[in-house]
């Protein structure tokens, strides 16, 4: 359909051109990726070199079989992109994925199948685990959902902080363990709503920026066991393994099962600047949920899993990750998605900056090897968009590539710097020879950033990896046989010392001792060159 002025022809991009299972259609635009609101209906648009055909598989909301699938026409694909418009289509009451053939003679490392319904990895919300540890359908074949959002939030000016960073204080938390007791008292235990309530509390703590670990959507399910000893179910906890990159987890929001975890997530972002306080969300790319050959497909592997992973030339899984794969981060492509992902977070959430879950993988090329000149950190270090975010690499990775002190920084990176915790644990327990090194982390490590300064090192002597600060002086080792893993988890090297008894003990003496010991680790963290990071639970001796 055309429409002429004055024998000009207007635009017809409003319109469909075809029909397919009762929706009008059209060639959409290739960019941007994901599922865009357009005048009229949606534009679809997915990347995957290597298919032969896409459809485009709709569902009802809540519904289990699809109401409608639409196949990419083949003049729809431009290069290794497919993209459509639908119109016409309830965009709240939606849910969507693709169906992806490839070709017949499959490559090394090719997993293309039909019979499974990917989820959109652009999807900027995804519903399936709405409620956080709801019984799932487990017999349900595509469990993870993209769903379509509108950003119609009203942000009310704000905008991110830019706290300068030698003036942050970190603190790092958990969004869903710092209010999930009862003790809390807040009114939505567990959720972005009720950390909102905890703001207060922050404040009178002293901290300006909080580092939220995992709030991409993850599945609490997945991997999940049972307690040895009481038979309670074991959920990952964490979220250190990704669904949706773009999605925020919809179990941390008290209004999830609405499919408002967005909104909720926005409105706790703008609450914490309205405090002054900013917020670093702690991202995980070296890595996906898929696992490794015998793991779920959810998208990247049924889209394109040779441009998304690193492949050993069998086609299996490199795995410097220690959780089954390792993301192609240096592909040009999966560049370009995380990218895409940083920036959503950076303008669309007003996101201060990002700490990069075991960052040293980023420094690996496509066949695992370090690179001199890592594309990815470049491109992060220099991208306009991201100018004014922290980025703070955690600079080491499972396959033995630890790079504190030698992380391409391109002078915007900063690092957890691991030696200093290990310096102030061993000084702190009075291993000989400790002070002289001790010295060198207090003002601020000027031997591994000498020439980069001291804001390239964030200190800390706790994180959520390991011992809590009370742990450290109350457990000459670790204890993790709760998990059902037999203890063999977590690092052994832990620099830590009882203080005379090993677990919860009465001894007066043991307890001042390590009351102490807790103070003395704060005083030297608050006091050295760098930036501070605290672990949340530290200041009133919580136990992991």
């Amino acid at each position: 359909m055309s429409v002429e002025t004055q024998g000009v022809p207007g635009r017809i991009d409003s319109f469909p051109t075809a029909e397919l299972a009762g929706f009008g259609v059209r060639a959409g635009h290739p960019m941007p990726f994901g599922a865009t609101l357009v005048p009229g209906g949606v534009n679809f648009s997915v990347y995957s070199s290597g298919a032969s055909a896409v459809s485009l598989v709709l569902f009802r909301r809540g519904e289990r079989e699809p109401f409608a699938e639409l196949p990419f026409p083949g003049e729809y694909r431009i290069g290794g992109v497919w993209a459509m418009t639908v119109f016409g289509l309830d965009h709240e009451g939606v849910e969507y994925g693709y169906r992806v053939t490839g070709p017949e003679t499959p490559a090394p490392g090719d997993r293309f199948d039909p019979a499974r319904i990917l989820a959109d990895p652009y999807a900027r919300v995804m519903s399936g685990r709405d409620v956080w540890g709801a019984e799932v359908d487990w017999d349900d074949p595509y469990p993870y959902r993209s769903v379509l959002v509108s950003d119609d939030f009203d942000w009310e000016e704000d905008r991110p902080l830019r706290v300068a960073p030698e003036d942050l204080v970190v603190y790092e938390l958990h969004v869903r363990g710092f209010t999930a007791d009862p003790s809390s008292g807040v009114s939505a235990p567990g959720t972005y709503a009720g950390l909102i309530e905890k703001i207060p509390y922050l404040k009178a703590l002293g901290v300006n920026c909080v580092e939220l670990m995992p709030v991409f959507e993850f599945d609490e399910f997945d991997m999940s066991r049972v307690n040895p000893v009481t038979g309670e179910r074991l959920y990952n906890y964490w979220g250190y393994s990704t669904l949706g990159f773009f999605a925020p987890k919809a179990g941390y929001a008290a209004t999830g099962r609405y499919g408002m975890q967005s909104d909720e997530f926005k409105n706790l972002v703008k609450e914490l600047h309205r405090a002054g306080i900013a917020v670093v969300l702690d991202v995980v790319f070296n890595h996906t949920a898929e696992g490794n050959e015998n793991g779920p497909t959810i998208h990247f592997r049924g889209l394109d899993n040779a441009t998304y992973y690193m492949l050993t030339p069998e086609g299996y899984y490199y795995n410097f990750s220690g959780t089954g794969n390792t993301f192609n981060c240096n592909h040009p492509v999966v560049r370009d998605y995380v990218l895409d992902c940083l920036r959503y977070w950076a303008g669309e959430y007003h996101i201060d900056g990002f700490r990069f879950d075991l960052a040293a993988i980023l420094d690996r090329g496509q066949d695992g090897a370090p690179l001199a000149n890592p594309p990815l950190i470049e491109t992060l270090a220099h991208d306009p968009l991201l100018r004014d975010c922290l980025l703070i690499a955690e600079a080491w990775d499972a396959g033995g590539l630890y790079q504190v002190g030698s992380f391409p920084g391109y002078q915007r990176w900063s690092e957890w710097n691991g030696r200093y915790r290990d310096a102030l644990r061993r000084f702190l327990k009075a291993d000989p020879g400790s002070a002289g090194e001790l010295a060198t982390r207090l003002v601020g490590s000027p031997d591994l950033y000498a020439s980069r300064g001291t804001l390239a090192s964030v200190n800390f002597v706790t994180c959520h990896d390991g011992f809590t600060l009370a742990d450290l002086f109350a457990y000459n080792g670790k204890h993790n046989e709760a998990n059902g893993e037999d203890n063999r988890d977590g690092n052994d090297d832990n620099q830590s010392w009882n203080c005379g008894a090993e677990g919860p003990t009465q001894d007066a003496e043991v307890l001042a001792l390590r009351g102490r010991q807790a103070r003395n680790a704060l005083l030297l963290l608050l006091l050295s060159q760098g930036i501070p990071m605290i672990l949340a639970g530290d200041e009133v001796g919580r136990t992991q």
